[in-house]
């Protein structure tokens, strides 16, 4: 006896949704069951916002956070102060950190950090577009707002070495985060305590 399956298209989508971070094969195919039946899911707009997003967002060719114009708003902003760049691993480290309402300065977004177990190493990084930012703009001081895991320590220890031959004060964001955690999971407060207790490392 043959074996029913969904339609083609059905089938694709949850293909497609299984790819997302999070969602599982069940999720994937309630969310495309939900899409299809319900007559509150506005599926159209969907997938404008979606093809919106694909066609016009993109990083910031400065600090990496996500832009659909020359510049993000954060570096468009003349009000900032171009004497703190705080660096951070991902375009998504920045809005958390923008959200405590503490920092005024600019930022830069590595793109991940260094792994060597997942073959990231610093040429995979904007290590390069950093040192340039810092030889350019110079900045009186670089905040390392880096994880607290194994490989965040790894990624700052590197920038701070790199960062000796510049006339720059380099510092870490230290209380607050635990050990082995990221900015993602971190509240405003934490944050907050974070940045202002930052500590020198070279």
């Amino acid at each position: 006896m043959k074996r029913v399956e969904y339609p083609p298209a059905i089938k694709e989508l949850v293909a497609q949704l299984k790819r997302m971070p999070g969602i599982g094969p069940r999720s994937a195919e309630r969310i495309a069951l939900w899409m299809t039946q319900s007559r509150d899911a506005r599926t159209p707009e969907i997938a404008n916002a979606i093809r919106a997003v694909a066609e016009q967002v993109r990083p910031c060719p400065q600090c990496g956070f996500f832009t659909s114009e020359t510049l993000c708003e954060i570096c468009a902003d003349e009000s900032r102060t171009n004497e703190q760049l705080c660096v951070v691993e991902q375009a998504t480290d920045i809005l958390p950190l923008e959200r405590t309402g503490v920092f005024r300065g600019r930022y830069h977004a590595l793109g991940g950090r260094i792994s060597p177990l997942d073959h990231i190493g610093p040429e995979q990084l904007r290590i390069d577009a950093l040192m340039q930012r810092v030889k350019q703009e110079q900045p009186h001081e670089v905040i390392l707002a880096l994880g607290a895991d194994v490989e965040g320590e790894a990624t700052a220890n590197y920038l701070a070495e790199l960062l000796r031959e510049y006339p720059v004060s380099v510092t870490r964001i230290a209380q607050g985060l635990p050990a082995g955690g990221g900015l993602e999971s971190a509240d405003e407060l934490t944050l907050s305590r974070a940045l202002s207790g930052r500590i020198k490392l070279a």
